[in-house]
């Protein structure tokens, strides 16, 4: 299994590059980043908020790091035209020797697509905006030119220059609807979803079938997850695991987060993000990441 890191954007970009570099430091696989522009009064922070910007820390990483493999949970479409984020990942794909992961989803968080004016549109108009974006990422990554009459996007014989590093980039594809199944098994390289075991077995299910109607192999669709990570004693643990219900959770003692990667494992999961949101900060949130891959990650690689 793999494992990496989540640095919240709502922290100044020294903190977020120290992380990084921990975390290639250590061992870690990969640096992941949020797409937002703010806050939403849940796991990213207050409305108010304040957030980097996910496509220049990216690029910044690709530069400030050698290692790591670097991803984006992930870039929201909806304000993200799809021929202008292909033209951005390949890029970096160069300027990080072919590293990076073009996470996308549908798009989701409300107050900002108010605040800038951005359409969200119904859960059938996102998904509708979202397949057609991935003809878009597929034809421009993977196509010598690309040519899709949509509703939301036009391209006429467009192109893509130069190809990424990697032949081809990787897309993962964020999200657990059926319909976003469906778009995973035809389009994605990898697959994510907040979960505990529990839901993530529910849901694998419903990707292997999705390919199964599509006659793909499930297998070659990578599997990641993440939840909120929680440090203490059994107890006070279980406490804050019910306090952020019904957000998935892990966390107490180092058996019980060796059991909870296990319970993944089983479930198909190949690689573990945790987000620092709940980590702490400076020697205290380094500490913590050590402590997952020092005495938890090696029962799993």
């Amino acid at each position: 299994m793999r494992f990496s890191v989540w640095p919240s954007l709502s922290q100044p970009w020294a903190d977020v590059a120290e992380v990084a570099g921990h975390a290639e430091a250590t061992g870690w696989d990969g640096v992941y980043v949020a797409d937002h522009f703010m806050g939403d009064g849940d796991a990213f922070g207050t409305a108010t908020t304040p957030m980097h910007e996910a496509t220049a820390v990216l690029s910044a990483l690709a530069v400030a790091t050698e290692r790591v493999r670097l991803g984006s949970l992930v870039f929201g479409i909806t304000y993200r035209h799809p021929a202008v984020l292909a033209n951005w990942a390949v890029t970096t794909d160069h300027v990080s020797q072919g590293r990076l992961l073009l996470g996308v989803g549908a798009g989701w968080q409300l107050n900002e697509h108010e605040q800038y004016g951005i359409e969200l549109g119904r859960p059938g108009v996102r998904i509708d905006r979202f397949d057609e974006s991935l003809q878009v990422l597929h034809g421009l990554l993977r196509t010598p030119a690309t040519t899709v009459a949509g509703t939301h996007y036009q391209l006429t014989d467009a192109l893509c220059e130069p190809k990424a590093v990697q032949d081809p980039l990787p897309i993962l594809i964020g999200g657990k609807g059926d319909r976003m199944m469906g778009l995973v098994a035809r389009y994605a390289d990898e697959w994510n979803m907040w979960s505990v075991a529990d839901t993530f077995t529910e849901r694998a299910a419903a990707l292997d079938a999705a390919c199964a109607a599509r006659d793909r192999d499930p297998a070659d669709i990578t599997r990641s997850t993440q939840a909120v990570w929680f440090f203490g004693d059994d107890a006070t643990v279980d406490g804050l695991i019910e306090q952020v219900s019904p957000r998935p959770a892990v966390g107490g003692s180092v058996e019980r987060m060796i059991d909870a990667i296990g319970a993944w494992r089983d479930a198909g999961v190949d690689e573990v993000i945790v987000p620092d949101f709940t980590l702490g900060t400076g020697a205290e949130r380094l500490e913590r990441y050590d402590t997952i891959i020092e005495a938890v990650a090696p029962a799993f690689r």
